[in-house]
């Protein structure tokens, strides 16, 4: 909603901007999007490594879900 309310407002300053703004987001968004992958499969690795990596203390500890006897 707020974007759309910042984007009335640029329309009613400067139309050819607000147009322009409005022709070139798509585009933008494609360009875009390969970044956005690569920042989700980055994100995942790490939390797998996250995982590795505390496996052992997890095991330990008894991990979540385990009843304490």
């Amino acid at each position: 909603m707020l974007k759309l309310l910042l984007w009335l407002i640029l329309l009613v300053l400067c139309w050819p901007l607000a147009l322009l703004a409005l022709i070139a987001y798509p585009f933008v968004w494609l360009l875009l999007l390969p970044l956005r992958l690569i920042g989700i499969v980055f994100s995942g690795v790490f939390e797998l490594l996250r995982a590795i990596i505390t496996l052992p203390a997890r095991v330990l500890s008894g991990g979540p879900g385990q009843a304490s006897q």
